[in-house]
């Protein structure tokens, strides 16, 4: 990873710098995605090495991603090993529409000015998305169990996320005879149907109660 700590520009638009709801943490991390993201025009990195760079989990990390995400300052497109649910490769880009609405020219003129080579990985980049490397964006691709733990984590609502992982895996990632579209989606469906959470432990009923005393009582009676 030597190589993506060159001294690439990092930008932090005004529309993410006072954004409320990302921790500051997280807005630090878009800026090493920025910086990044000058190399080929999107980021490779995985979270264990954000995780070293800010010296967190890699879950807190899977976190502020999905944060990012979830605000769309950010895209991620993991690939899958072929018949697997092993992580192969990971596509983070930077989504330019929320800078361009939100923020006046001064940021786009500090990169001119700054930053010939990030210009140019823009300029060059319909040439480079146009190989056929290029990660499709179209077949739906299979959450990890880490992602799912995170994203339940975050969403705090009960949901076990191994249950939620389990489950889709086991029925090839259908919701009922349909093939999955979105999968957080379908946790929050888990949500509000209450399926998958763990339950309290039951006490016994009065009526269990009832017949142990009542067991009981007779075992006194012939004993005497």
């Amino acid at each position: 990873m030597t190589d993506s700590k060159k001294s690439y520009y990092a930008v932090i638009p005004a529309n993410i710098r006072y954004d409320e709801s990302l921790p500051p943490n997280a807005k630090l991390l878009y800026g090493e995605i920025t910086a990044l993201c000058n190399a080929e025009g999107y980021c490779w990195a995985s979270n264990r090495y954000f995780a070293d760079l800010y010296n967190v989990s890699p879950i807190t990390i899977s976190r502020w991603i999905n944060l990012l995400v979830s605000r769309g300052y950010i895209t991620s497109q993991i690939i899958y090993k072929e018949g697997t649910n092993q992580i192969d490769n990971r596509y983070i880009q930077i989504c330019y529409d929320p800078i361009n609405k939100n923020v006046n020219t001064p940021i786009n003129k500090i990169i001119k000015d700054n930053n010939t080579s990030f210009n140019n990985t823009l300029n060059n980049t319909s040439e480079y998305v146009s190989k056929s490397d290029k990660p499709t964006r179209t077949r739906f691709i299979p959450p990890s169990l880490e992602e799912v733990r995170a994203y339940c984590e975050e969403r705090n609502k009960g949901v076990i996320a191994e249950k939620w992982y389990d489950h889709y895996s086991a029925v090839g990632w259908k919701v009922g005879r349909n093939p999955m579209k979105d999968w957080k989606a379908a946790v929050r469906t888990w949500e509000q149907n209450g399926t998958g959470q763990a339950q309290p432990t039951q006490q016994k009923s009065q009526s269990e109660y009832d017949r142990f005393m009542s067991g009981l009582a007779e075992f006194v009676k012939e004993s005497e």
